[in-house]
């Protein structure tokens, strides 16, 4: 599918575009990265989930990272299963929120990497399990690939005079004009 075809977005590009909105007339009051960096964090699939044996609240998985040999980690979101895709921040990764994933040992038992919820990566507020990946992802695969994360936003304060740009549409029908790229309908 399409997600396994999701290049890297260039950021001059959406700087470029920034540009060209502002020249047409758009306000472009700031372009900032769709996502954190999540450099480290792939595509993990939970091949076997035991308890632990020495905390009700926590499960020992092994984890396919795509590098051919499962990994152990300990987990404690309580949506963890065998078959479920989630992202897997691998040793030496450092999160969003400043952390860096070590190997590590959690009541006895050791752990190469962390299970993620979606605001563990600054995605969203869920913090209440593991953020589920579509089954048909590839495992091993960054997460800014699978999700195709790695783009540009760029805020755009409307002026009055361009009430044609007051929807998502109006917008991206002023970017393909200013770039000559096929204007899609909606998905």
């Amino acid at each position: 599918g399409g997600r396994e075809a999701a290049a890297r977005a260039d950021p001059a590009e959406g700087r470029d575009l920034a540009t060209r909105l502002t020249m047409a007339g758009l306000e472009v009051e700031a372009i900032e990265p769709a996502a954190p960096p999540l450099e480290g964090i792939v595509v993990g699939e939970i091949v076997e989930r035991e308890k632990h044996p020495d905390a009700d609240s926590l499960s020992v998985c092994k984890v396919n990272a795509g590098g051919g040999e499962l990994l152990q980690i300990v987990c404690g979101a309580p949506n963890a299963r065998a078959g479920m895709k989630a992202p897997l921040a691998t040793v030496g990764t450092k999160m969003p929120g400043g952390m860096e994933i070590r190997k590590a040992k959690l009541r006895g038992v050791e752990s190469f990497g962390m299970l993620c919820s979606a605001r563990e990566l600054g995605l969203a507020e869920d913090a209440s399990g593991l953020m589920e990946l579509p089954a048909d992802l590839a495992v091993g695969q960054p997460i800014t690939a699978a999700l195709a994360l790695d783009d540009t936003l760029i805020e755009i304060n409307l002026t009055p005079n361009r009430g044609d740009c007051m929807g998502v549409l109006g917008v991206a029908r002023e970017a393909a004009v200013l770039t000559g790229a096929r204007l899609g309908g909606p998905a």
